[in-house]
């Protein structure tokens, strides 16, 4: 469902429009999504100070969202498969507006943890409609870029969330700025419904293939190249996560940085990741779309060299550049990583199949938070720091099993070249 299948052949700048303007809204509404979520990293420790809570306690309420956004990704992406992504985009932003308005009249730990549950809802039923909407809306022959463009923004709005947040939480407090983020995304949702192209044709975006039990929900499922992306996507996304959540901390409690000058601190390594992010896209499309390994692998090693010089850093600023040109390089990786299931799915099950794909990433959203504050409450930031360097590394050994080209993508029993 969703499909235009009756709408006429549409001429080559047409269908180039309907994609451009359907990556153009998407990466709008990644951008509050990640607004959104650092946010609470910006804002934890005010609202540690303001209930008492300890480094723990402070990563489970990343660990909560985490963990419920893990647990909607697959029904999130059936549904986009059954009812197409309009209607659920628009879903799963207005859920998430609320509870982003509801944290701000919190009143302890345990409000927090079930708001930003909840919150985890309506954040997961978003990435599964937004690759369907992908699908519906690009030809197979750009879709990886598509998603990459896409997946971009995710860094973009990890780079400018402390510049907002930072001087909204000093001149309104952390309460007022959770309900001002809110607002913006009620507001992103209109345009987004009013906006948002229809569907290409079937035969445009490949939806017409007679799909058979082997496009199946039950064969993604079942799929091991689905598991082993999911598996490589958790040990690598536990980097992102674990630098968005504690590094504002960090340089505020160990380095003594002002408030508005850990924003812009912690929004430069964003920034950079978003531009390697597109670079990366690129890179993989034009030179490494059948040799992945060959480009993940020594990107991610690099990644993890330029962490340990990350904790080696006798200041701030030494710091910073490590984490940024840490966050760079694995932002290069991104697409390689990413870009092969989306180029190898079917669009009838790409939804499903990328949601159980970012299930994956969303493991090390949930384990990344709490595991590191548990770190740091008994050892110390190093350690906490040390863990995102093993899952680095054994990111870069779990790329040496998986597929490299699309025809070594399995799906159940078939494969698709």
């Amino acid at each position: 469902m969703g499909l235009a299948e009756d709408t006429p052949t549409l001429a080559p700048a047409q269908i180039r429009k309907t994609a451009t303007v359907t990556v153009g809204l998407l990466m709008g509404v990644w951008v509050i999504d990640y607004v959104d979520r650092v946010m609470m990293a910006v804002a934890l420790p005010f609202i540690g100070e303001e209930f008492a809570l300890t480094k723990t306690e402070q990563g489970w309420l990343i660990t909560a969202f985490s963990l419920v956004y893990l647990l909607c990704q697959v029904p999130g992406g059936i549904l986009a498969d059954k009812f197409g992504a309009r209607r659920q985009l628009m879903v799963s932003l207005l859920l998430w507006s609320l509870f982003t308005a509801l944290t701000g009249i919190a009143w302890g730990l345990a409000s927090l943890l079930v708001i930003r549950a909840l919150f985890g809802v309506g954040q997961g039923l978003f990435p599964g409609a937004s690759f369907k909407a992908i699908a519906e809306r690009t030809t197979p022959a750009v879709r990886a870029t598509a998603a990459g463009a896409m997946l971009a923004s995710n860094q973009l709005g990890a780079g400018v969330a402390p510049l907002i947040v930072a001087p909204l939480i000093l001149a309104l407090g952390w309460r007022h700025t959770f309900w001002v983020t809110a607002a913006a995304g009620v507001a992103i949702g209109v345009l987004l419904w009013k906006l948002l192209p229809k569907a290409l044709p079937a035969h445009l975006n490949g939806s017409d293939v007679v799909q058979d039990e082997g496009t199946s929900l039950g064969a993604v499922m079942r799929s091991p190249s689905v598991w082993k992306f999911a598996a490589l996507f958790c040990t690598t996304n536990m980097l992102g996560y674990g630098l968005i959540t504690w590094v504002p901390s960090y340089l505020l409690e160990e380095r003594g940085i002002s408030l508005i000058n850990t924003g812009v601190m912690s929004a430069i390594p964003g920034l950079v990741s978003c531009a390697t992010v597109f670079l990366g896209g690129w890179l993989f499309d034009r030179f490494f779309h059948d040799r992945a390994r060959l480009y993940v692998i020594p990107l991610l090693l690099v990644t993890a060299v330029l962490l340990v010089l990350m904790l080696m850093a006798d200041s701030a600023v030494g710091f910073t550049v490590y984490q940024t040109l840490a966050m760079g390089v694995a932002g290069l990786s991104a697409m390689g990583i990413l870009g092969m299931p989306v180029r190898a799915l079917p669009p009838a099950v790409i939804g499903s199949g990328m949601s159980v794909v970012n299930v994956g990433g969303q493991i090390a959203g949930v384990l990344a938070p709490v595991l590191m504050g548990f770190l740091v409450d008994e050892f110390s930031y190093t350690a906490a720091f040390g863990l995102l360097i093993a899952t680095t590394v054994l990111g870069a050994l779990i790329a040496l099993i998986v597929p490299q080209r699309p025809e070594q993508f399995s799906l159940g029993t078939k494969e698709f070249a």
